[in-house]
């Protein structure tokens, strides 16, 4: 029976954690999606790469250093958008490569087949471990108990940074602290979904969620639900077809956001 798999250990990890960054990544998406912010994600994933090839050159843990790694790289991306002319998908651009080009030199200085490179390409969400687990949720709640109550202020922000600085909005230090809060949940996502395919599980639950809302209120709800559907029915998909998971859960993920914008053109 299909039900016979929730009884496996590495199964009820990869749920949990599927769950809690289903809820985050799809939270942070939201706003990111209405400051159009899609590729800041993206950049971040990337350039986690050289955070995870430092930590394997010492023999540590890569992801609390691809963590470290990615919120340094989303300071800088925040200062030199302040600090120059240039706009931020430019700065973003010339850090992720840069910071590419820089984890691939290392890792050519790292012999032999590195299968832990491996998981954060491609994602390992049933190879997640109970540390991982800890950490992911750890973080997680972290980050949720700055994010819930920032939300109007967020929301505003995105909408108009001078009307939000006009009504008393720390905005600077809200939206430093967003890149930070988004880089972290990037690289949680990169453990299930792996650096190439998590930027989809932070944009396509928005745009789905979008698609579907009637009101901004229900926006953050349905884009919730969206996520948590498409990871629970690509993690089982996966299991049962044996199919690489973190593909599985965007494949399933598109086609919901297929059958949105499909909906929606019925309805015009």
């Amino acid at each position: 029976m299909i039900t016979d798999i929730l009884f496996y250990s590495f199964m009820q990890r990869a749920i949990i954690a599927g769950l809690i960054l289903g809820i985050l990544l799809a939270s942070l998406g939201v706003i990111a999606t209405l400051r159009k912010m899609s590729f800041f994600g993206e950049g971040v994933a990337h350039a986690s790469l050289a955070g995870i090839a430092v930590a394997m050159l010492a023999d540590v843990a890569p992801l609390p250093i691809a963590i470290i790694w990615s919120v340094l790289v989303a300071l800088i991306i925040y200062w030199l958008e302040r600090s120059t002319k240039l706009h931020s998908d430019t700065v973003i651009g010339i850090l992720f490569t840069a910071s590419m080009a820089f984890g691939v030199i290392l890792m050519s200085q790292t012999a032999g087949y590195q299968p832990e490179l491996i998981s954060f390409l491609f994602g390992s969400i049933l190879a997640i471990r109970s540390i991982d687990l800890y950490i992911i949720g750890g973080l997680a709640l972290i980050i949720m108990l700055w994010f819930v109550p920032s939300i109007k202020q967020l929301t505003y922000l995105s909408l108009s940074e001078e009307s939000a600085t006009v009504s008393g909005i720390k905005t600077k230090t809200q939206t430093l602290l967003f890149y930070i809060a988004l880089s972290i949940a990037t690289v949680l996502g990169v453990k299930i979904l792996g650096i190439i395919l998590v930027s989809a599980l932070l944009i396509l639950p928005a745009a789905t969620g979008r698609l579907l809302s009637k009101s901004f209120k229900s926006y953050f709800t349905v884009s919730i639900i969206i996520s948590e559907i498409t990871i629970l029915l690509g993690l089982f998909l996966s299991y049962i077809k044996d199919l690489p998971s973190g593909a599985s859960i965007v494949l399933v993920g598109t086609a919901f956001f297929l059958l949105a914008s499909l909906l929606g053109k019925a309805k015009t």
